[in-house]
């Protein structure tokens, strides 16, 4: 039995203001308290985390790319952290897309991702694209320690938080 998921425009507004509001908290944070990205590594594990506790307003907009995000984040964290060798990195970045996919399976049976879901292959090609560059030495050198302060997180979830609140205030189409 296929359960259909319909988000009232109060819970996409909902939405935009936590995203505006973590994004808007991290960015303070990391204004005001400058935490060293090699001692607090946490910067795509905490962009995942707030598109997911926002994904629980409207499922069906960030859960896979919340999934896939913190997923990553966690294994980003543990290998930046040292508390997973770096020679062991591929393998957990490999398992943490693996349990991200089966977070996004269990999101599809709820009926909050649709069969034609295709942004966790957009999300795993753009890390792998990262990757290849980081492999090449072809990356800019602020690229790691940008993705690991709380920047980063904090001005994608004030975009995320900007996009969806434009997009919310957009008339809906008849049909």
């Amino acid at each position: 039995m296929k359960k259909t998921f319909v988000a009232t425009r109060s819970n996409q507004q909902n939405q935009a203001y936590v995203l505006l509001l973590f994004g808007a908290v991290l960015l303070l944070g990391a204004w005001l308290v400058h935490p060293n990205s090699s001692d607090y590594p946490g910067g795509v594990l905490l962009f995942g985390v707030g598109m997911l506790i926002s994904s629980f307003l409207h499922p069906g907009r960030l859960i896979i790319a919340g999934s896939l995000a913190t997923a990553l984040g966690i294994a980003a964290f543990l290998v930046f952290k040292g508390l997973i060798p770096g020679s062991q990195a591929f393998p957990a970045y490999i398992l943490a897309i693996g349990i991200a996919l089966l977070a996004i399976a269990f999101a599809g049976r709820r009926g909050y991702v649709g069969r034609g879901a295709v942004s966790p292959a957009g999300i795993v090609i753009g890390v792998g694209l990262i990757e290849v560059l980081l492999i090449g030495h072809l990356a800019p050198p602020w690229l790691i320690p940008f993705a690991l302060s709380l920047w980063f997180p904090g001005l994608g979830l004030l975009v995320l938080g900007i996009i969806y609140f434009v997009m919310g205030k957009m008339p809906r189409r008849a049909g």
